[in-house]
């Protein structure tokens, strides 16, 4: 007798960094002070939206990456509003919709909500609205959960009592500063980055600094074969601690 593999285990893989995008979230006060003078924002590197620079990102999956998730676990997949009315799915009366999420013959709710904007086109809070509830109803599956958790929900056996697994973020993060090509290119990532990494543990954020580090030093340039060493200018960089606060315009290394 052999045990079939649990084809909803396909919605508990974690999710490529290509399919994980980032969601600006400012402050009150920040989005105020963008209101107030339109040149405090930037257009972000990140997420392309314009906002004040120290906004902080969230990770999450988008309505097409979890779709072709659920296509690659149950390609018969389906979904229906809890109640209809008038023959339509009935929104209760802040909006909000609940939803019926079938994978592989398994049902389970799912509530979605999104806030009205001022100039939105028709019937797109609507679809931003069953866009949530997916997401909402997936998470039940296991869908992402190491996106809504703000730590690290497994440890792997042969990790167990050794160091914690490298988050995600870190991994996405040394990944996509190992394809820098230059010093500019370095401090630009960085100054694009400076706000999320304000928000990480100390640990992973030095973590990632060190990768940043070393990066940019491996693209300084050499004094040339003539040159005496003791020629080769002084750095002046700042090594990274705790006392390089990641607040300044000056790259900490």
């Amino acid at each position: 007798m052999t045990d079939e593999p649990n084809p909803l285990a396909k919605l508990r893989e974690p999710f490529p960094p290509h399919h994980i995008s980032k969601l600006p979230k400012p402050t009150k006060n920040q989005t105020d002070e963008v209101k107030a003078d339109y040149k405090k924002g930037v257009r972000c590197k990140i997420c392309g939206s314009w906002h004040h620079p120290d906004v902080i990102h969230l990770d999450y999956v988008g309505h097409a990456a979890l779709t072709d998730r659920l296509l690659d676990t149950d390609p018969a997949w389906s979904w229906e509003p809890v109640a209809f009315r008038d023959g339509l799915p009935a929104f209760d009366t802040t909006g909000g919709l609940w939803i019926k999420l079938t994978v592989c013959g398994v049902t389970r709710l799912g509530y979605g909500h999104a806030a009205t904007k001022p100039g939105i086109d028709p019937g797109a809070r609507e679809k931003e609205v069953i866009g949530d509830a997916l997401r909402n109803a997936a998470m039940r599956f296991g869908a992402a959960l190491d996106l809504w958790h703000k730590g690290d929900l497994h440890v792997a056996d042969d990790e167990s009592e050794g160091e914690p697994k490298t988050p995600l973020w870190v991994t996405a993060a040394k990944a996509a500063i190992e394809c820098l090509n230059t010093e500019a290119e370095c401090g630009a990532w960085y100054k694009a980055n400076v706000g999320e990494l304000k928000q990480k543990p100390q640990a992973e954020r030095d973590e990632v600094l060190a990768k940043l580090k070393a990066r940019k030093e491996a693209l300084a340039p050499f004094p040339g074969d003539d040159a005496p060493k003791s020629a080769a200018p002084k750095s002046t960089r700042t090594p990274i601690n705790e006392a390089s606060p990641l607040g300044d315009d000056a790259i900490p290394y």
